[in-house]
């Protein structure tokens, strides 16, 4: 599967969130599907210069404008303006740990910013949503392989950023039964990594990364000493937590999906699919990938376990594949291997405005 397998010319797509890791590699797919994408984010962690590297690799330059999806008066015109008929939600803030010093902005942005979005959509008559939740709306006692079935556990998750985004999913599964002509999609992802194939694009975190991956590229590429493993002794083959990683393309090319399903089914109401492979890895095999990809020796210590972690959490990816027809395609090796080429490419990132 990839882009040109959906029929989704010339549709005209609003992307929240767009200039960051997962919107941006979405808004590239979306172009090259021969969409007419806007962008909307306020830049509090990503660069503009993302859209030269969107127009390098589809030779289209995407709508931009700089604003917050809290600013429903400007987002409701940026709908307008653009003949807007989709969107696809991922402005939001995303670092587990920030999000236990500062909740109240957690659901400042996460909640009241997908509320205004709504009240945007409202306003310029959009009909269609793809939000990017969460595998954490599970709560941490759910047993893996986790399924669509599996109820929403706000009390089992122990940060703001988590219980921002099951709170958000419990809204929309109110707003759809209160507004019957709206067609949402939820999302929930697990682990995304990896970056373009070309080296082009990828994940660009400010200050000290919050996910194993962007730390692992950056002790590899010399930028940090070494690794701290929180915790060894986890009921696990090697001790350190299973984690189900899957690669941005293929995510990216889930929302297309997800799209497209939405445009054929032509049914309102609220539909939620796992993005995930089914098959986890654990820390310390993504280490050695990444050594084998990048041919750098990774120096990493143990340290204790971080509250909240879980021993191993995976997708059931079926209702993905039966339904959207979509499955993923890369292996960890591939997604280390794209990790390391953006990272040895970019070894600061996009360079400033």
């Amino acid at each position: 599967m990839n882009s040109s397998s959906f029929n989704l010319q010339n549709k005209r797509v609003l992307v929240t969130g767009g200039a960051g890791f997962i919107g941006s590699h979405t808004a590239l797919e979306l172009q090259n599907a021969g969409c007419k994408v806007t962008i909307i984010d306020n830049l509090t962690n990503s660069k503009t210069t993302v859209l030269d590297r969107i127009n390098e690799l589809s030779e289209t330059t995407p709508v931009f404008i700089k604003t917050d999806i809290r600013d429903t008066e400007k987002v409701t015109r940026v709908m307008k303006e653009n003949d807007i008929e989709d969107v696809i939600h991922f402005a939001g803030l995303k670092a587990v740990g920030e999000s236990t010093q500062i909740p109240d902005e957690y659901y400042d942005v996460n909640f009241n910013g997908t509320v205004s979005l709504l009240n945007a959509m409202k306003e310029a008559a959009v009909k269609s949503l793809i939000f990017s939740s969460s595998a954490t709306v599970y709560g941490e006692n759910a047993n893996p392989p986790l399924t669509e079935t599996l109820a929403i556990d706000v009390q089992g998750i122990s940060h703001a950023y988590g219980r921002s985004k099951a709170m958000i999913e419990l809204m929309l599964e109110d707003y759809t039964r209160a507004n019957k002509d709206l067609s949402v999609t939820c999302l929930r992802y697990f682990n995304p990594v990896g970056a373009h194939p070309s080296g082009k694009m990828g994940e660009d975190p400010k200050g000290l990364p919050n996910n194993l991956m962007p730390f692992v590229s950056q002790v590899a590429v010399g930028k940090r000493e070494k690794l701290t493993v929180f915790g060894n002794d986890y009921n696990t083959p090697d001790g350190t937590c299973l984690r189900d990683y899957l690669h941005v393309c293929d995510l990216a090319e889930g929302h297309l999906a997800a799209l497209d399903y939405r445009i054929k089914k032509g049914k309102p109401g609220l539909e939620v699919f796992n993005f995930g492979t089914g098959k986890p890895s654990s820390v310390l095999e993504v280490i050695k990938a990444f050594e084998k990809a990048s041919g750098k020796n990774i120096p990493y210590d143990f340290g204790d376990r971080r509250p909240g972690d879980v021993p191993s959490t995976y997708a059931d990816p079926v209702l993905a594949k039966e339904k959207l027809g979509w499955e993923t395609k890369y292996t960890l090796d591939e997604m280390c291997k794209h990790s390391w080429n953006w990272q040895n490419d970019n070894p600061d990132g996009y360079p400033d405005s």
